[in-house]
């Protein structure tokens, strides 16, 4: 029976947890082939309007199943030395938020494997769903790496797909891959006990780069296709989040698409067009962006017809354009801490 220890921090791995410990409180899979044995997991932090500090989704899902938890706020000596005590045979990693040095990426007999929400060698770094959604894929999905020293460059086991439909933001992307990790598990978890997932190296000609985002981030240039526009405010969603200034204020927009020129005159670069059922309809470098859900200062993310009725956008109006800053890179964007 494998030994897993599991290292993460973001609830979007709480559906492959479920499935490693469905069985039974203990953290027995159901094939009896594995058991999760510690989480390693963020130290508590401050979150929310009050700054509360607060456990995360992975350490109160332990905590509900009994397993031990182990918080460090830098991975070091110590840590290592108690990953080493548990004798796990395989790590599983999933948005841990540390990096792993090779001693610690060593430990386990069978290595540490890594659950990447991006299909490898594509989007390597910290925001591979939302640089995918941002950058209008239609596809994405979640790779089962072999981790190493390089940012993730380890040699891929299995992956799978999931679509990104034209009205997915990066949250309903984010809970899709979340649910990919359990067909993914319940192919690999049986090949890894027998030691028979075979491991291919990437293609280092295709890979591509994404970074942590910022809040600077969500501006838009109504000079880029209508296409692009709605794939980065849906992909930026919920953060850090597009927004555009309208009659002096600070406009949000969650959702957006594309609408046919065919009803509309064209109008110039972020010149507002009218309005249909659906949306607020503006002008672009190439064809109409449709913006569907809108925020005013202070209030709550509308469908358009809703917000419109309490926050006028006359036709004609003209929407500031703002340079978009690059979210892909052929090579590693430059770390920055914090």
């Amino acid at each position: 029976m494998l030994k897993i220890v599991f290292m993460g921090s973001d609830a979007i791995a709480l559906p492959a947890l479920n499935w490693l410990t469905h069985s039974t409180g203990s953290g027995q899979v159901g094939s009896g082939q594995a058991d999760v044995v510690a989480v390693f997991t963020q130290p508590d932090r401050a979150a929310g309007r009050g700054q509360k500090v607060q456990a995360n989704a992975i350490k109160l899902w332990a905590e509900a199943k009994g397993l031990p938890v182990h918080q460090p706020a830098k991975f070091g000596a110590a840590d290592q030395q108690a990953l080493a005590a548990l004798q796990p045979d395989l790590t599983l990693v999933m948005a841990y938020g540390h990096i792993l040095k090779q001693d610690v990426i060593d430990t386990p007999q069978l290595g540490t494997i890594n659950l990447h929400t991006s299909i490898l060698p594509k989007y390597r770094g910290a925001s591979p769903i939302q640089t995918a959604t941002a950058c209008g894929e239609t596809t994405t999905g979640v790779t089962l790496m072999k981790m190493v020293l390089a940012l993730d460059a380890g040699p891929v086991g299995d992956l799978e797909w999931v679509m990104i439909e034209p009205l997915d933001t990066a949250a309903e992307v984010e809970a899709k891959l979340a649910q990919a990790c359990v067909p993914l598990l319940q192919r690999a978890i049986p090949l890894l006990a027998k030691g028979a997932l075979k491991f291919a190296p990437q293609d280092e000609a295709a890979v591509t780069f994404c970074r942590r985002l910022e809040k600077t981030d969500g501006v838009l240039d109504f000079t880029a296709p209508a296409t692009a526009l709605a794939a980065r405010i849906n992909g930026l969603n919920p953060w850090p989040g597009c927004s555009v200034e309208i009659n002096g204020q600070p406009v949000k927009l969650g959702l957006a698409d594309v609408c046919s020129l065919i009803d509309y005159q064209p109008a110039g670069a972020g010149t507002v067009i009218g309005s249909d059922a659906a949306g607020l309809l503006v002008g672009t470098g190439e064809g109409v962006l449709r913006l569907r859900k809108l925020q005013r200062p202070g209030g709550k993310l509308l469908p358009a017809g809703e917000f419109l009725r309490g926050f006028p956008v006359a036709a004609g109006t003209a929407l500031t354009s703002r340079p978009m800053p690059a979210l892909v890179a052929r090579q590693a964007f430059p770390y920055r801490k914090g």
